[in-house]
């Protein structure tokens, strides 16, 4: 079980949310991974990187897909 499984788990257990709405696949969490990078990167200050996920997360959970959402920060950053 890696880190992250184990965290989602607790997370789950300690809020009584289901595990499985907490989960993420792997493309999601490259992607993830990959749209933290371009907040560190292209705005010079790497704590925009945890920020944006956290953004992310709350649109996705509100009903917005993951890859629009990307699009939307690849477009603003011209990636």
């Amino acid at each position: 079980m890696s880190w992250i499984t184990d965290m989602t788990a607790r997370i789950a257990r300690a809020t009584g949310i289901d595990e499985g709405l907490l989960a993420i696949d792997g493309d999601g969490a490259e992607e993830l991974l990959r749209l933290a990078g371009v907040a560190a990167h292209t705005s010079g200050d790497r704590t925009n990187a945890p920020l944006l996920c956290h953004v992310l997360g709350r649109a996705v959970a509100l009903g917005a897909p993951l890859d629009s959402l990307a699009r939307v920060i690849d477009g603003a950053t011209g990636d």
